[in-house]
């Protein structure tokens, strides 16, 4: 099984969720590629399954306002990420399933859900929205125990 995974990362935590789903799904056996959502092709041609993560921001996903507001608090600064990639994707069938961080305790939006719901709208296959994944406050770190909780997640992924 092929597998890409993009994602989008401004503090880490997400990039970490990332890494250990990659690391789980080639200990697995499949061929992994994990590249940053601004780095990231507009083509899945040659993947079997596409995994797309991003930071959840005001309910969902980043935009340039947030990902500036982030930079203010010490944030890596990129220059553009899963929403736009989402917008640039050539059609596909390949299934793609979302995943997120959020910060502990707060409302309940979900970048994962928004970006389910913005693939559905272009068109593509949303397989389903993925799980989220807890951060202790605007910049992490990842709660206690959740990259073991993405590790298993991925372990349910080629099932």
């Amino acid at each position: 099984m092929r597998v890409l995974v993009v994602v989008e990362s401004l503090f880490g935590n997400t990039h970490a969720i990332a890494r250990a789903v990659a690391d789980q799904l080639r200990e697995d056996g499949a061929d992994v590629e994990l590249v940053d959502a601004a780095s990231a092709g507009p083509r899945l041609d040659g993947a079997d399954l596409v995994l797309a993560g991003a930071p959840t921001h005001n309910l969902g996903l980043p935009t340039d306002r947030s990902r500036a507001s982030a930079v203010d608090r010490g944030a890596q600064p990129v220059s553009s990420g899963l929403r736009e990639w989402i917008g640039a994707l050539e059609a596909s069938s390949t299934p793609v399933v979302t995943f997120a961080t959020k910060v502990e305790g707060r409302f309940s939006g979900s970048a994962s859900k928004a970006a389910a719901k913005l693939l559905r709208r272009r068109g593509l296959s949303a397989a389903r929205q993925g799980t989220d994944f807890v951060v202790a406050g605007t910049a992490g770190p990842l709660t206690e125990g959740e990259t073991d909780r993405a590790r298993e997640w991925a372990g349910t992924l080629h099932a």
